[in-house]
């Protein structure tokens, strides 16, 4: 890698926990590229950072878009000499869209509404990873983390005594539990590397997913990604946090 700078692309990070994990990045003097289905949004927080004194860049990527993708690896390469940390945040539900529906049942919930869930939080993020390794892996220090849930969690979900698991979206949930089995594999692939790979749940928060009825604010629940982002060289790989603490897969 050219660049003594590190740099992190953060996927979704127009806004919500995307936007804060870039900030609190962009704070430690990593460089973060804002990766954006609307460009112009994605610029327009790089430029509300840059006054922050971040080193903020907006940058196309909707994570759908194969074509967006394959070209990320020639831009990064070409304008920041590499890449250090990539964190998988962008992610839908699409079961609780119209609150003022009840959840389907896992019976009921189309097979659409499935398959669209699962391309953006779990195809998407193994087309993207698959695609930056090559570059991720020529940094010293290289870090993926994928935004997970814990309503991905099968042990969760199978304890009858634990609130949680009576949260029920089939398509989401699974799609968590998916993303998690992929943090394990990858994992496992780059054992003996300096790469490590983590998921990281970041709480209830106040997002446009999390609503204003979530218990926790933008700023604690980009945390999580924040810590397994910077990793030291001793730090875990393929496993499952919040807020420090291992959670159950």
């Amino acid at each position: 890698m050219t660049s003594k700078k590190k740099v992190a692309l953060i996927t979704g990070a127009n806004k919500g926990l995307g936007k804060e994990i870039a900030r609190q990045l962009g704070r430690q003097g990593i460089t973060v590229l804002l990766g954006a289905r609307d460009i112009a949004k994605g610029k327009a927080v790089a430029d509300e950072l840059q006054k922050e004194g971040i080193d903020a860049h907006g940058i196309q990527l909707d994570v759908t878009n194969p074509l967006d993708i394959q070209a990320l690896p020639a831009i990064i390469e070409s304008q920041w000499g590499g890449l250090d940390i990539l964190v998988n945040n962008a992610g839908v539900s699409l079961e609780w869209a119209n609150r003022d529906q009840p959840m389907p049942k896992p019976s009921e919930v189309p097979l659409e509404t499935i398959r669209a869930v699962y391309e953006t939080n779990f195809f998407a993020v193994i087309r993207l990873t698959q695609t930056l390794l090559p570059i991720l892996r020529r940094s010293q220090a290289g870090r993926i983390v994928n935004h997970s849930s814990i309503l991905g969690s099968l042990t969760v979900h199978s304890d009858p005594t634990n609130p949680v698991g009576d949260f029920k979206a089939l398509a989401y949930n699974s799609s968590k539990t998916a993303l998690n089995a992929f943090t394990v594999h990858l994992a496992y692939e780059l054992k003996g590397s300096t790469l490590k790979v983590n998921s990281a749940h970041p709480g209830w928060v106040k997002t446009d997913l999390g609503t204003e009825a979530a218990p926790m604010e933008v700023v604690d629940g980009a945390k999580t990604a924040v810590w397994l982002a910077t990793l030291p060289a001793d730090g875990p790989s393929g496993g499952f946090f919040h807020n420090g603490k291992p959670l159950p897969w």
